[in-house]
């Protein structure tokens, strides 16, 4: 009885600190679970980062995240989702972006970035400027897709990428991938989600293309395959790979979560190591049935079937809330989206709140709670 009362306490000591658990994937190790989740700031002039960018991301690292990630970063300038994304296509965009790392990983988080091109998404407005589809006389593009079907009825058709056209996609992610090493970031997340180009070509909904690229699920599946592959061949193998999926369409005859887990199954022989696990996008009208953690079904899903570690994003906005997913082990990690908008400092207060230890920056140290 005694040495069961001892195992239960153990237990709930393991649980109570799951949150605060370091984790550590090939060489690079995260203080905690928590990580901001990668959101598009629209405040960038061609790519380039600046102050706000600097501010914006070191104040996360300040607040005790385990993990930065840099918002949707544009691998060519038609891949941008609007004129003021941030950028990573040229070798001039590096230098701005070695700030911000310098600064994260000093204040002990791991700087991570997220490489994505918009696809069809691509060519609007910022969302506080009408986010509408931009007319090529207010400085719009053409944008490009799997096949020439437009996101919405009201929006221009895109252009369908010729295979050799697709190839210059998988270069640019590459390529991307070089400048991202050289400006100090440890890990990389593909962006596969969202509606954005590489979740275009997955969704059969977006995708009628009848060559190699399309039809099948094995076609569909290709171009994630071939920019991960290009990715991990210039990624240092001691540094982890994260792919950003949606994993269903929410609507019928789409992505599903049974296509996503045999996706992650296939992505994890290719040297993924952790995919995170959003939802939607690919469909303006899909009605998705949002509310508090309504995505950690998916991370649970893949992790279970294919043994892979998962991030849970989605709604996740308070510290018990986050503890319980990662003590169920639904997910390995959380991704705090909005939350980390509302409060910067989230893991310093969830700590306080969990009652665990997490090391207040120095300068900050006459206000930590006792």
């Amino acid at each position: 009885m005694q040495a069961f009362k001892k195992q239960l306490i153990q237990k709930q000591k393991i649980d109570m600190s799951a949150l605060f658990s370091p984790l550590t994937i090939r060489e690079i190790t995260l203080k905690n679970r928590i990580a901001m989740s990668p959101m598009c700031m629209y405040s960038s002039e061609d790519g380039f980062s600046n102050d706000w960018h600097f501010v914006h991301y070191g104040s996360r690292a300040v607040g005790g995240a385990g993990l930065v990630i840099v918002e949707a970063t544009a691998v060519a300038p038609e891949g941008r989702i609007t004129p003021d994304d941030l950028g990573i296509w040229k070798d001039e965009h590096i230098s701005g972006l070695q700030k911000i790392t310098g600064f994260v990983e000093n204040n002990g988080a791991v700087p991570g970035i997220q490489l994505a091109h918009a696809g069809r998404k691509a060519s609007h407005q910022s969302p506080w400027k009408g986010a509408a589809a931009l007319e090529a006389a207010k400085g719009g593009w053409q944008t490009v897709a799997p096949s020439a079907i437009p996101f919405s009825g009201t929006e221009p058709a895109p252009h369908a990428l010729a295979e050799q056209e697709i190839q210059e996609v998988v270069a640019d992610f590459k390529a991307a991938a070089v400048r991202a090493l050289a400006a100090g970031f440890k890990i990389v997340e593909i962006h596969a989600a969202h509606g954005y180009l590489l979740h275009e070509f997955l969704s059969p909904l977006s995708n009628t293309r009848t060559d190699r690229y399309g039809g099948s699920f094995e076609n569909r599946i290709r171009l994630v395959q071939e920019v991960t592959e290009a990715v991990r061949s210039v990624w240092p193998e001691e540094y982890p790979l994260f792919v950003r999926v949606s994993a269903t369409d929410w609507t019928d005859g789409g992505w599903t979560a049974e296509d996503a887990a045999a996706l992650a199954a296939v992505l994890r022989e290719q040297g993924v190591d952790l995919i995170d696990c959003s939802s939607g996008g690919n469909v303006p009208a899909a009605k998705i049935p949002v509310g508090p953690g309504y995505q950690v079904q998916f991370a649970e899903r893949i992790k279970n079937q294919t043994g892979i570690l998962t991030g849970a994003v989605g709604l996740i906005t308070d510290a018990q809330q986050a503890q319980e997913i990662l003590a169920a082990g639904k997910a390995d990690l959380v991704l705090l989206a909005r939350e980390f908008l509302r409060d910067p400092y989230f893991p310093l207060h969830a700590a306080h709140e969990l009652q665990q230890e997490q090391a207040w920056p120095l300068q900050y140290e006459r206000a930590k709670p006792r």
